[in-house]
């Protein structure tokens, strides 16, 4: 059975998305209330270059709240040790910033050219989404797999 054209060329016109024409990037955060879905408060991103920034943003902010509670509890576990203790949050705060900028880079990188290249608009809560997975898998790899067998 085979269609005509036009019918496929429907089907492309309701799947691709086009920036509008008024369309300027939303600042960062941007994150709106998500109910009801396709409500006119929604907030797209159409470029490669914002979804990269969003998702290495929230991945920096993230990362950054885990070192920093992670740090944090460094600090009043070793609060006796009062010459060393300043390195535990300079030193946590150096890993984060390396961790979040190599994993913010890469899923923000990858997450742009899925979108772009696929002709999607992105909503501001993907890169968000993104961030918090980061940091959960840091923190699920901060395990030792031998501890789970």
């Amino acid at each position: 059975m085979t269609y005509p054209i036009s019918h496929s060329y429907h089907f492309l016109k309701l799947q691709v998305q086009p920036k509008p024409l008024s369309y300027e990037g939303p600042p960062f955060p941007s994150l709106y209330w998500p109910f009801p879905v396709n409500g006119p408060q929604c907030t797209y991103l159409y470029d490669a270059e914002p979804m990269w920034r969003f998702t290495l943003y929230w991945t920096l902010i993230m990362v950054g709240g885990v070192h920093l509670v992670a740090s944090a509890y460094a600090c009043a576990v070793q609060w006796r040790n009062w010459k060393l203790i300043w390195i535990a949050p300079v030193g946590y705060a150096v890993l984060g910033t390396v961790e979040a900028l190599i994993a913010g880079n890469v899923v923000g990188g990858l997450a742009g050219a899925v979108y772009t290249g696929g002709f999607f608009r992105m909503s501001t809560w993907i890169p968000f989404t993104w961030g918090i997975i980061n940091a959960l898998v840091l923190i699920l790899s901060s395990f030792a797999i031998q501890g789970g067998l």
